[in-house]
């Protein structure tokens, strides 16, 4: 790992009480930065559009003893309608360069709060491709992408990540984490299990496509989300697929249309809620959707506790009927 040139110590302090205390804000509902449109009021609220800003709030949080929490797009979060104690930094960069280029590929680097959904517009322009699969996710953000090790149709975020850029709060500095040291899997990085690592730049390497198969390939995924996505309110998948273990085969392979998922590394969690007899189950505002029953959407003023009570019943039902504990990937706070 090696530092970068950030303000650390002396020069955060001067960077706060000079320019960021200013924007804190109190008692800031939650909701409309989420995709759930769910969620009470932060303690406290900020917007961080560089990575020394982010580094200030943390250190303001920190000096102040309270806790902090990183906000993204909020495409997969369900916050507590009674609201969180301490400062949620929103992260809302939308700055990104070009570092190098060659025949074959482009490296882009990118500030953590950059939609998704830019970048794909750049790809579109100028033929590049490996983000083809996010089109279409609303309000990812590439630090939450690459907190989440998001994925979709085959492909991932960490198949393009070269580097990650953090701030470790722990050490107060500034490091570069290489691709090798990233421990990307299925939906989970070093990023997730150490939260003193917070994403402030990422370092991407698209490849070079003509800008017409690209687009002919954002066009296939968009009208997939078409046909198989709710579109009312929700945060995304609410579980992770279940691993296609001996185990878990030998259980699953007696439920009809199991067979499509037998060579599968994993079965779709949807599949299993659905099996389970539980699409279009409501309680409260919430409901498991119809169209795709991985997905819990807000239907009508949908409350945290009504969602939660959907996820419990979730689990539940198919443990009970197939021995299988699935796992959330929605993040809650």
């Amino acid at each position: 790992m090696t530092e970068r040139d950030y303000p650390q110590d002396d020069k955060i302090q001067a960077f706060r009480s000079s320019k960021f205390f200013m924007q804190m804000q109190r008692n800031i509902s939650l909701s409309q930065y989420t995709s759930f449109k769910i969620g009470g009021a932060a303690q406290y609220f900020c917007l961080a559009k560089t990575a020394p800003e982010i580094i200030s709030a943390i250190q303001w949080a920190k000096n102040q003893g309270l806790p902090f929490f990183i906000l993204g797009g909020g495409s997969n979060l369900l916050v507590n309608d009674k609201g969180v104690r301490g400062v949620v930094i929103k992260v809302q960069s939308s700055k990104f360069k070009v570092q190098s280029s060659n025949s074959k590929s482009k490296t882009i680097e990118a500030g953590s709060g950059v939609l998704l959904a830019q970048l794909i517009q750049l790809s579109l322009k100028q033929g590049l491709s490996g983000l083809e699969w996010a089109a279409g996710i609303p309000r990812a953000t590439v630090g939450g992408a690459v907190f989440g090790s998001a994925g979709a149709f085959g492909k991932t975020i960490s198949d393009i990540v070269r580097e990650v850029e953090v701030y470790n709060t722990a050490k107060n500095r500034v490091e570069v984490i290489p691709i090798e040291k990233c421990r990307f899997a299925y939906k989970e990085s070093i990023f997730k299990r150490n939260k003193n690592l917070v994403i402030l730049n990422v370092v991407l390497s698209l490849n070079t496509k003509s800008p017409k198969q690209v687009q002919e390939e954002i066009k296939r995924v968009l009208q997939y989300r078409k046909d198989h996505h709710p579109t009312e309110p929700s945060a995304g998948s609410v579980f992770l697929n279940v691993e296609n273990n001996p185990k878990n085969k030998k259980t699953l392979s007696l439920i009809p249309g199991f067979e499509i998922f037998s060579d599968k590394k994993e079965i779709p969690a949807g599949w299993l809620i659905e099996k389970a007899g539980l699409c279009g189950k409501i309680i409260g505002g919430a409901q498991i959707s119809t169209k795709h029953c991985n997905f819990i959407i807000n239907s009508d003023k949908a409350k945290t506790n009504d969602v939660l009570a959907l996820i419990k019943t979730a689990k539940q039902t198919v443990r009970k009927k197939f021995g299988v504990a699935l796992q959330e990937e929605v993040q809650c706070f």
